[in-house]
């Protein structure tokens, strides 16, 4: 079953047990979905890495709402945003600790021939699309510019 039958499924359980923030998510996840498959240069489709890329920005937006909220002295908002962060982020995938992604990295490094931080695009090009869904690209380039200081 591909995400966007699953958060559908998703959809009609969080009904059925009248689980409003659950509904919530996962009906602003469906709409981002929709709009994806009927925009302009779409076929109508919606593949799984396309999702996962859909997913991870509504994370990122509710994640960044969030701490806007904190900011402003509006914790009962943040804390409604983050619960909604917090059942999205079970459709991604499970995220590299620190050590899976310095290996992962040096390999890749070692795969490009990157010598030193000049070569850092030619890495981050090659790092974002294979860890994309399994890393987050600031701790990406982070981890990139710190392996190819030394």
């Amino acid at each position: 079953m591909n995400l966007f039958d699953q958060i559908s499924e998703d959809i009609k359980k969080a009904m059925l047990a009248k689980d409003k923030v659950a509904l919530d998510s996962l009906r602003g996840i469906k709409k981002e979905f929709l709009e994806a498959k009927t925009a302009k240069g779409g076929n109508g489709e919606l593949h799984d890495d396309q999702a996962l890329k859909i997913i991870q920005k509504i994370v990122k937006q509710h994640k960044e709402s969030a701490e806007m909220y904190i900011q402003a002295g509006r914790q009962e908002l943040a804390d409604e945003e983050l619960a909604q962060c917090k059942i999205i982020e079970q459709y991604l995938p499970a995220m590299m600790n620190e050590e899976e992604l310095a290996t992962a990295l040096q390999a890749i490094i070692a795969q490009v021939g990157a010598t030193g931080p000049q070569d850092m695009g030619k890495v981050m090009g090659v790092a974002t699309k294979q860890l994309a869904g399994k890393a987050d690209g600031r701790a990406i380039s982070c981890k990139v510019k710190e392996l190819l200081q030394h």
